[in-house]
């Protein structure tokens, strides 16, 4: 396969306004997910909402894409910048990368394609992490994966996503919201309109079960810190401090 890495960002955000550029130990955030995703050894672009967004990473020598600021989602801006990059589809494989992940291990991109290239049956390719609390199992803002997936096995089918409190004795699988997608999957998904199930949910990958594509996850050894709110982002300035 040839994957690719896309970022997608853009500076509206509810929680925390113009997060890209929100400066962690002097580096705005949107460059530190690209300096990680880079360590992959994969080629890595940034899919950009905003000319500011453009700017910052093109500053730090890293190459972005401007893109229309009124798509509608993460996906839709991937599909608009690798098309406008790659329109001959050499890349066959996009691996959408969270902007808001600047801690987030190279190996996080290198493992979803690992997936989709060892399961020729999976559309799209995500990664799972065990609950680190007890409270995650009853928290909406953490999305729990149900997955067809044995005791000693680190990788299966997703059956369903939900935001609900989910029950057992075995563990809760967190969802982590990287995807590696085939190039044609993407383009079949973002064409789709949202599906009844994705907007009861609020999650986009509903979308694609509801379409029939197969959803695989691998198991990760812990989530990756997303800056979501401003508690975070004192978080993450934490960590850059040391």
């Amino acid at each position: 396969m040839n994957p690719l890495i896309m970022i997608p960002a853009r500076m509206a955000a509810t929680r925390l306004p113009n997060k890209p550029l929100a400066d962690i130990g002097g580096q705005p955030m949107i460059v530190r997910a690209y300096r990680q995703a880079e360590m992959s050894g994969l080629p890595v672009v940034v899919a950009a909402g905003d000319p500011e967004i453009v700017e910052a990473v093109e500053a730090a020598g890293g190459r972005a894409v401007l893109t229309d600021p009124g798509l509608p989602s993460g996906s839709d801006r991937i599909r608009a910048a690798v098309d406008a990059i790659d329109p001959e589809g050499d890349f066959d494989a996009v691996i959408n990368v969270q902007g808001d992940m600047p801690f987030a291990s190279p190996g996080l991109a290198t493992a979803c394609a690992a997936v989709l290239h060892g399961e020729p049956a999976c559309d799209i390719a995500t990664l799972v992490a065990a609950e680190a609390d007890p409270s995650d199992r009853t928290n909406p803002d953490v999305v729990k994966a149900v997955l067809a997936l044995g005791d000693a096995e680190r990788q299966g089918r997703a059956l369903y996503f939900t935001r609900s409190t989910l029950y057992g004795e075995t563990p809760i699988w967190r969802h982590i919201g990287v995807y590696g997608y085939r190039r044609d999957a993407l383009n079949r998904f973002c064409a789709a309109p949202q599906s009844p199930l994705e907007r009861r949910e609020k999650l986009e990958q509903l979308r694609a079960l509801e379409m029939g594509m197969q959803i695989w996850a691998a198991v990760i050894d812990e989530a990756p810190l997303s800056v979501d709110n401003p508690a975070d982002l004192e978080a993450a300035r934490r960590i850059a401090a040391g």
